[in-house]
């Protein structure tokens, strides 16, 4: 699917060596290989994407599938990408995979440094329910946030 000279693709293990070094570049904690490879691979609990420009990969999404919950477990947008409108049109091509997956609820994790993100998640209807204390490993807090989504947040 193209989206804004976006082709979003699902993720595929030849895929990795440039997803872990986007991960290394934006996370003071990056996933390990092992994590990606088993979203790759799981797709029966998994939803494992990719966004392309020119053939580039610009951004990544992964997101677990846990009952009726559709829980964006990790989100990047490469450096020289971000404030260009690629997470909102990653975050909107995720969250109309979980509507396409007749989900509930879309929930998330996200630093309370990272005000960014948080703008972002608030600008597609999430809303903060929780927090998660010392949840990173460097002792970060998480503020948890959740959409409704189908029909009643539209």
């Amino acid at each position: 699917m193209a989206e804004g000279g976006i082709v979003f693709r699902t993720m595929e293990e030849s895929d990795l060596p440039a997803v872990l070094s986007l991960e290394k570049d934006l996370f003071p904690d990056p996933w390990p290989r092992w994590i990606f490879l088993e979203e790759v691979r799981d797709r029966s609990r998994s939803f494992a994407t990719i966004g392309e420009e020119s053939g580039k990969i610009v951004c990544y999404g992964i997101v677990w599938i846990v009952g009726a919950e559709f829980h964006i477990a990790n989100m990047a947008v490469r450096r020289d990408r971000q404030g260009a409108g690629v997470g909102k049109r990653l975050l909107d091509h995720v969250l109309d995979e979980g509507t396409r997956r007749r989900c509930g609820v879309a929930t998330l994790e996200v630093r309370p440094s990272n005000a960014r993100a948080i703008g972002l998640y608030r600008s597609r209807a999430f809303r903060e329910v929780a927090i998660r204390r010392g949840y990173y490993r460097n002792g970060e807090d998480a503020l948890v946030m959740l959409r409704e989504l189908g029909p009643a947040s539209e």
